[in-house]
C-alpha cells in the first residue's frame, strides 16, 4: 500500500504550517489530529524515500507538542499550555515516543512532567477519570492513563498492576457488561496496554477482544458506530486486529 501511504504522507505534510502544528482547516480540537499526525509522520520516517521531506516536519511537530505541555504535565485540545486531560495527553504520549524512537531528540523532563500528570488522573479504584480534578473513572480513559505509562517508560508498577485489572474487571470483551460509550476509542488503547503487559494479561485479552470484533463485522466488510462513523471504526478494528503482527515499530515491545 505504498501508493496510499504516500498520498496520506503529501496530505499530512500539506497541513504541516511554520509552527509545527498538523491540522485541518476546521478542527474543534486541532491537539487530536496533531498528536496523530506527528504519530505517523515518526512512524513513517525511516521507511520512505522522502526522508528529507518528513523530518523538518517532524521536529517542527515534536517541538509544538514540547511546547504546549501544560504546567500539570498533560495537553489539551489546542496548542496552548493552558489545561490538560487524559484523552490529548496520550496521543501527545505516542507521537513523542514514536519520534524519540526514530531519533528526534525529546526532553527527559517533558515525558516525566507528562508521568506526573497521568498518575495524578488515577483514582484509587485503579481506573482513570478524564481530568486531573476530581471525576469518576471509565474504562476506556484508563485503557488511555495505562497506554500512557507504558509508552512513556513506566513498565511495571502499583498503577499499571491496579489499571490492568480494573480494565479486566470492566471491560473484558465478550463478557456482556462493557459499556459501548467510546467503544473503539478503548478497544484500541486497551490492546495496546494489554500486549504491553503482555503473560496472562495478553492470553486472555487477545482471543476475547479479537472474537468479538470478528463477530461485530458487517456485510459490507466493516464495522459500525453510530457515534464516530464507519470509517473510524473500521480503521480502528483493523489496527487493533492487526497488533500480534507488529507492523508497526510503535506496536513492537
Amino acid at each position: 500500500y505504498s501508493a496510499q501511504v504516500d498520498r496520506a504522507l503529501d496530505f499530512i505534510l500539506s497541513r504541516s504550517t511554520r509552527t509545527g502544528l498538523i491540522a485541518g482547516d476546521s478542527v474543534h480540537g486541532p491537539m487530536y489530529g496533531h498528536g496523530f499526525s506527528t504519530l505517523f509522520l515518526g512512524e513513517l520516517y525511516g521507511m520512505s524515500d522522502r526522508d528529507h521531506e518528513i523530518r523538518p516536519a517532524l521536529e517542527r511537530a515534536v517541538d509544538l507538542i514540547v511546547r504546549t505541555q501544560n504546567p500539570e504535565g498533560g495537553w489539551r485540545y489546542q496548542p496552548i499550555p493552558s489545561d490538560a486531560d487524559v484523552s490529548v495527553t496520550i496521543c501527545e504520549i505516542m507521537a513523542l515516543r514514536s519520534a524519540r524512537n526514530a531519533g528526534i531528540k525529546v526532553p527527559e523532563s517533558t515525558i516525566e512532567k507528562a508521568v506526573e500528570y497521568v498518575r495524578q488522573c488515577q483514582n484509587a479504584d485503579g481506573g482513570w477519570r478524564y481530568m486531573m480534578r476530581t471525576g469518576t473513572s471509565a474504562w476506556p480513559r484508563t485503557a488511555a492513563g495505562l497506554a500512557s505509562l507504558y509508552y512513556a517508560g513506566v513498565y511495571q508498577d502499583e498503577s499499571i498492576a491496579k489499571g490492568l485489572d480494573y480494565l479486566e474487571a470492566k471491560a473484558m470483551p465478550g463478557s456482556g457488561n462493557v459499556t459501548q460509550s467510546h467503544y473503539f476509542y478503548g478497544q484500541y488503547y486497551a490492546v495496546q496496554a494489554m500486549y504491553m503487559a503482555g503473560g496472562e494479561y495478553w492470553a486472555r485479552w487477545w482471543p476475547a477482544v479479537r472474537e468479538e470484533l470478528i463477530s461485530r463485522q458487517t456485510s459490507n466488510g466493516g464495522w459500525v458506530d453510530y457515534q464516530v462513523g464507519g470509517a473510524y471504526a473500521t480503521s480502528m478494528a483493523l489496527i487493533i486486529l492487526q497488533m500480534p503482527k507488529r507492523y508497526l515499530p510503535i506496536f513492537q515491545r
